[in-house]
């Protein structure tokens, strides 16, 4: 079955998105680019606390049951687009490592879907974070080495040694 989904998982600033816009080009068919960044900006701002995502002053994101519950519902919109014929790349980020990819492995059952770790050295992606200014700082290093925790993958890449360009092009040698 030709591949439907691919996720990449990696902290804040570990370069999924630039991965991501990467793959667009140089996959032979068209691919959807979503994120969990464009959920969190759609989140009504009554989810935008302990009920449903947190930032803390140090990095630390909470989510809560409203988060959860709203997640889901995104998540079963994107398997239905693919189960509808689309192509999709998800940008996430696995707050709960493991416990996480399980979470999304069952939304998205049935579909074939390329599992992808982005690496990114700690130093690297907090210098990313302070260079964008639209993070809480810290919340790079917090990530970056939890959100891979007892995760399984299909293929790893680490941008901190590799431009994304060339981490699209390994990914995209995956793809079915």
């Amino acid at each position: 079955m030709p591949t439907q989904i691919i996720v990449l998982n990696g902290g804040s600033s570990s370069g999924k998105t630039g991965i991501s816009r990467c793959l667009q080009a140089v996959l032979p068919h068209p691919w959807i680019r979503l994120g969990v960044d464009d959920l969190v900006d759609a989140l009504p701002p009554a989810l935008l606390d302990g009920a449903g995502i947190a930032f803390g002053q140090r990095g630390e994101v909470e989510v809560g049951d409203g988060f959860r519950e709203v997640e889901a519902a995104w998540t079963a919109g994107i398997a239905a687009m693919a189960h509808a014929g689309a192509r999709i790349i998800i940008d996430d980020v696995f707050l709960g490592g493991a416990a996480s990819q399980e979470r999304t492995r069952a939304q998205l059952g049935g579909l074939a879907v390329l599992w992808v770790g982005v690496h990114c050295e700690p130093a690297i992606a907090a210098a990313r974070e302070i260079a964008r200014g639209d993070r809480v700082l810290g919340m790079a290093v917090a990530q970056a080495e939890l959100v891979h925790r007892g995760v399984s993958y299909d293929v790893e890449v680490d941008t901190g040694r590799t431009e994304s360009l060339d981490c699209a092009r390994a990914i995209a040698a995956h793809v079915v």
